[in-house]
Parts: C-alpha cells; structure tokens; sequence
C-alpha cells in the first residue's frame, strides 16, 4: 500500500471510528452525570429497598436488593463492591451466588444499555420488560432447580474483593473519564480487528459456524458479525457498532430487535462472566443456562407472528413491532 493510500485508509478509519464513539459519548456521558446524582441524593438505597421483597422470589435475602439495585442504575463494578461489603453478614450459597449472579449480568446499566437499544430503534418499555424480567425468570428458574437438586448448596467462598471506589467527585470523574479513555481504546482496536477479519475471510468463516444458531434466533448475515462483538466484548461496544449499521439502512427493523434482545440477555461472556465468578458463582448458571436462556427467548420471540414482516425502518421513523 502506497504512502497516499495508506494517509487516506487511516484518515477514513479515523473518522468512522470517530463517529462511532461520538454516538456512544452523546448517550453515555449524560446518562453517567445523572445516574451519579441519583445515587448521590439515595436511588439506590431506596431501588434496593424496594427491590427487598422481590428477591424472596429468586430465594435471595432482601439484602442482596441493594446489589442488584446498584447494578441497574450503574454498573456491576459498583454491584460487586456492595457485595463484598455485605456478603459475609449474608450467609450465601455458591447456589444464591449464582442466582444473584444472573440477575446482575442480564440486567445491568439499564439508563446506559437502554438508551442505545433506544437510539437504535428499540423502546426503553421493551429492554427493561426483557431484560429485568428476564432476569428474575432465569433466576427464579435456577433457584428451583439448584434447590430441588440439592446443587451448590455449600457457603459461598470469595477468593478476591476489589478496592473500593473513590468518595470524591473529582475520584469519580477520573474513573469516568478512565472509562471513556478505554472504550475508545477498545473501540479502535474492535474495528481495526473486524476490517482484518474482513480481509483475511474469516469473518466469512465466522458467520458459516455461527450460521445455525444465527438462524435459530432470526438474524441474518448482515447482523452476525456485530452479534458476535457484543456477545464477546459487551453491549456498549456491540451496540455502538450496531448504531452505524441501522443508520446504514442494511439492517431490517426486526433484526435490529432481535439482535439487541439477544445481547441484552448475553453479552460480554467473557469479561463480566470473569467478573461474576468472583462472587463465587457457579459457571451453570451465569454462563451457560444465560446463553441456553437467551437463545430459547429470542427464538420463541423470532417466530411469533409480529416477526413475520421484515420491513426496513430507520430507528427515527419509530417502526416495528409494538
């Protein structure tokens, strides 16, 4: 590649990646400032609260609400410092580890995660009925499970806890402002990988072994390869990377909604799952019943009748299934 070719590729993948990230800082950015204020002024103590009598339902003490509380409003960095602040007062099983494990990992940074399904056309109603209410099922379905088997019923051990978030506003916004600084790292190298794969053939590869269960939850090639990134590294990257597929117009209505539900329920199995496991959660559950889970769910959503029309709609025409 020639010296002017090589100016041109970099200043084009420059400028895409530059989009790309505007789009993810234009959602963030507000929704961080917002959030911290929430929890500053006691939303998460109160959600917990209220979330007390909800946890009966997945067998959990009425505690482990304020974790998963956290963890709605902001990310499951936070929930996992409550945790390990409350847990040895808690007397959990690897068993209820597990199941408050799930509840964390399908639904998390819901005013984040759901504003981009939301610029990408997919209601804030839809994300928090699949996702919170997902949630609670695939918890509810494996507390009975773990209980009626007698499986991971011995006490929960931690092997790491991690340092404690900073008090201070100006702490809390070198974290933010770290976090931003990463996703843009990340960011550059995710669409530096997938043009490589691209080039090479082996997102072609790719798509052909994951065409089955593709095909099982109704999404089609033009929506494999950014599934994939989101199910691998998470929904703010999937879905940023998502956003310019919609606005591209390759994308139909209804695989822009299946594709989101389905990183809704499982994205990040790498990451967050690692995360998790320092809980003290089982890998059955956080890991393979919430794949299992999600690709029941969307297949069972991808047949109903509301799917069959496959109409291209732009996210600002406000379209698709209701």
């Amino acid at each position: 590649m020639s010296r002017g070719a090589t100016l041109i590729f970099v200043k084009q993948f420059s400028a895409q990646v530059w989009r790309v990230y505007w789009q993810l800082l234009r959602l963030m950015v507000p929704t961080l400032v917002v959030v911290h204020l929430l929890d500053q002024l006691g939303a998460t103590v109160w959600l917990g609260r209220a979330l007390g009598p909800v946890m009966a339902l997945v067998g959990l003490p009425d505690a482990a609400g304020v974790v998963w509380a956290a963890v709605l409003l902001t990310n499951l960095y936070t929930g996992l410092v409550i945790y390990f602040a409350l847990v040895p007062g808690l007397g959990l099983t690897v068993a209820q580890a597990t199941v408050l494990g799930v509840l964390m990992l399908v639904a998390h940074s819901l005013p984040v995660e759901a504003g981009i399904a939301r610029a990408a056309g997919v209601p804030w109603r839809v994300t928090l009925v699949l996702r919170a209410g997902g949630a609670l099922l695939l918890g509810a379905v494996l507390n009975q499970a773990y209980r009626l088997g007698g499986w991971l019923q011995q006490p929960v051990q931690l092997a790491w806890a991690p340092p404690a978030q900073a008090a201070s506003l100006a702490g809390w916004l070198g974290e933010q402002l770290m976090t931003l600084a990463w996703i843009l790292v990340v960011l550059v190298a995710l669409m530096g990988l997938l043009r490589l794969l691209r080039a090479l053939g082996i997102e072609r590869l790719m798509h052909a072994l994951l065409a089955p269960v593709l095909r099982v939850i109704g999404l089609g090639r033009e929506a494999a390869g950014l599934t994939i990134v989101g199910v691998t590294l998470g929904i703010t990257f999937g879905a940023g990377l998502l956003l310019q597929e919609v606005r591209s117009g390759r994308l139909t209505r209804r695989e822009v909604w299946l594709a989101l539900g389905f990183l809704g329920l499982a994205h990040s199995l790498i990451e967050d799952t690692l995360l998790v496991m320092l809980m003290g959660a089982d890998l059955s559950g956080i890991l393979w019943a919430r794949l299992g889970f999600a690709i029941g769910t969307i297949a069972l959503l991808a047949r109903l009748p509301v799917w069959q029309g496959e109409a291209v709609a732009s996210p600002e025409a406000g379209g698709g299934p209701p």
